[in-house]
């Protein structure tokens, strides 16, 4: 027999997790061999353990999972990472697979069509969810640079300019015109309503 695919889960919702983990062991070519409740985790157990393939949310403490893929892109190129989300929006599939994922899917589809993406991905394959995939050909380009999404993120979290500016190591003037430029982009009357513009666009 070839060896297993060795596969390590990251996601923060307990039940969840323990679900997932417990349907792709029923396969007899797959193996979880590691679980963990955020990115920061799961990035230092693929450095231990070396799997074969990463399942990940999108939303998770410390490091979120399109951030994990970036860092495993770079750190780990042989590791394969595939992204289980709710957020069936093309501006996520787009940062998803910019970010080097090898696979996209919602976890609304059968339990059956993961265990089948883990083999494909391995194989060198890449996955996608096909309605979106299909809607993705249509959607319009994030306008966003990655430094304006990280302050507007901080920004529709409610932090203020001098907070965000602490955290990132910017001055306030900085994080202002960062603001400014993003939410002339968007099209917004303030902060607020261009994060929420961009939240609903999957560019968030």
């Amino acid at each position: 027999m070839s060896p297993s695919i060795r596969v390590i889960l990251a996601e923060d919702q307990a039940m969840v997790l323990g679900a997932l983990s417990a349907l792709l062991e029923l396969e007899a070519d797959i193996s979880v061999i590691a679980t963990t409740a955020n990115g920061r985790d799961a990035f230092e157990a693929v450095g231990r353990m070396k799997p074969d393939v990463l399942v990940t949310d999108i939303e998770m403490p410390h490091m979120t999972g399109l951030e994990l893929a970036a860092n495993l892109r770079t750190n780990h190129p042989s590791v394969r990472t595939i992204i289980l989300t709710t957020f069936a929006r093309p501006g996520y599939l787009r940062r998803a697979l910019d970010a080097g994922a090898r696979g996209y899917l919602l976890k609304d589809r059968p339990a059956k069509e993961l265990a089948d993406a883990v083999r494909r991905v391995h194989r060198g394959m890449r996955v996608v969810d096909p309605a979106l995939a299909a809607e993705a050909w249509n959607a319009e380009l994030d306008p966003l640079t990655d430094r304006e999404r990280q302050i507007l993120q901080r920004a529709g979290d409610g932090r203020s300019s001098t907070e965000i500016a602490t955290e990132l190591h910017l001055s306030e003037g900085t994080v202002r015109n960062y603001l400014s430029e993003a939410i002339a982009k968007l099209g917004a009357s303030n902060r607020v309503d261009a994060a929420r513009i961009a939240r609903t666009k999957g560019w968030l």
